[in-house]
């Protein structure tokens, strides 16, 4: 007799149809799913049923790098993204050229001093320029870059699949953020050998450099976030760029405005104020402003108080170089005070700035409200990407009601 072949197959459950620890049909079916995910997501679970610290950390760093791999992928295939960054590295240094000719012509036809002392102006005079085009190309494409990045998703109806992956909120957030502006950074940092050009000239300091690049990456993750938010928060991408541009005008030129609108009411009426704007404008309305900002680096750079610290020092509290402060001092009686040997003029007074110029008082400032505003409208974007979101304001606004109706 011949003996029966052995079933390594594990043992039948009730109905003999599925092994016993496999899952049934019916709820199970769904919540193996997900503990697959929690599992890929998180690592193994412990034995007291927490997943560990390091485990979650590790599975959300994955999740950033899988987004973020997808999205390079798709900005950096084929050549368009090489031929616009050689093109952009050739007008740039043409840029730079002419400018270098347009200080020199002026440095010959007015100027008079050493040669030593006009090639440091004139190294100043690129660097500036330098500066400010970045801030342009910064301001310009760094909410553009963003502010599709949800809602493409959302209109190639993609969105719902990727926010049931193990992949978390945050990570979808950041990793759409940073891979939308890495082409921007690329572009960014290619254009540090030519700003070293001006090293040749001399007047511009590496940590000066180093300062003017801090705000340009500060303020383009800045103007991302608002693109991201923009984008998580309508669902086309069409109306999200007009809301993110219009939101760029109003946090960098329409929160000046109300700053230059303030000064000009509250030094009416020999420094009495028209009605109840009294006062010095907060400083805090030109932190947002990223030529501000940038005009405080080069003030670092200048000999003396020049024309760059002036800028500054008109949406600032510094302390002003020989005595000439931007706003009236206005003594407690309401008059203007008058230092003596300037009857005619109430703009005086002021700290003195005895010892050189004062620098690093405005930048880290907008560098810092710029990488805070990213921070907050990074948790707005989580909650509007979150399908079950906690703060949503129709929960709030409907649990006020309830309670109101039952009390």
């Amino acid at each position: 007799m011949m003996d029966r072949p052995v079933d390594e197959r594990p043992a039948a459950g009730v109905d003999g149809d599925l092994p016993a620890d496999e899952p049934q049909a019916g709820a199970g079916m769904v919540v193996a799913p997900v503990l697959v995910a929690g599992q890929a997501a998180g690592g193994r679970r412990r034995p007291g049923g927490r997943s560990g610290f390091r485990p979650a950390l590790a599975g959300a760093f994955a999740g950033l790098s899988a987004v973020g791999v997808k999205e390079l992928r798709g900005r950096m295939r084929g050549r368009r993204a090489f031929v616009i960054l050689t093109v952009y590295l050739v007008l740039l240094g043409a840029f730079a050229w002419m400018m270098e000719l347009i200080l020199e012509q002026q440095y010959a036809r007015g100027a008079a001093g050493s040669a030593a002392i006009a090639s440091a102006q004139i190294g100043r005079g690129v660097f500036g320029a330098l500066m400010m085009l970045e801030t342009l190309l910064v301001v310009a494409l760094a909410p553009a870059f963003t502010a599709g990045a949800i809602s493409l998703e959302r209109e190639k109806q993609t969105l719902d699949m990727l926010v049931t992956t193990p992949i978390s909120s945050v990570a979808i957030v950041i990793a759409k953020l940073f891979s939308a502006l890495t082409y921007l950074f690329i572009l960014i940092l290619a254009s540090i050998p030519l700003t070293a050009l001006v090293f040749v000239f001399g007047g511009v300091a590496p940590d000066d450099v180093v300062r003017g690049y801090a705000v340009l990456l500060a303020t383009a993750i800045g103007l991302g976030a608002v693109g991201l938010f923009f984008s998580a928060l309508m669902k086309r991408t069409q109306a999200a760029t007009i809301a993110t541009y219009f939101g760029v005008l109003f946090v960098t030129l329409g929160a000046f405005f109300v700053f230059f609108f303030w000064n000009e009411m509250s030094t009416a009426g020999n420094g009495r104020g028209i009605g109840p704007i009294k006062g010095r404008p907060p400083e805090a309305l030109a932190w947002l402003n990223p030529y501000f900002a940038q005009a405080d680096v080069m003030c670092g750079v200048e000999d003396g108080f020049g024309d760059w610290c002036g800028r500054v020092a008109f949406v600032s509290q510094r302390p002003v170089f020989g005595g000439i402060a931007p706003f009236p001092t206005v003594e407690p009686g309401g008059q203007p005070a008058i230092e003596p040997g300037f009857p005619d003029v109430g703009v005086v007074g002021g700290e003195v700035q005895p010892f050189g110029v004062v620098r690093d008082s405005f930048w880290p400032k907008s560098a810092i409200a710029w990488l805070g505003l990213a921070a907050v409208l990074i948790v707005a974007s989580v909650q509007l990407v979150t399908p079950t979101r906690r703060w949503r304001p129709s929960r709030l606004f409907g649990r006020r009601s309830t309670r109101r109706a039952v009390s």
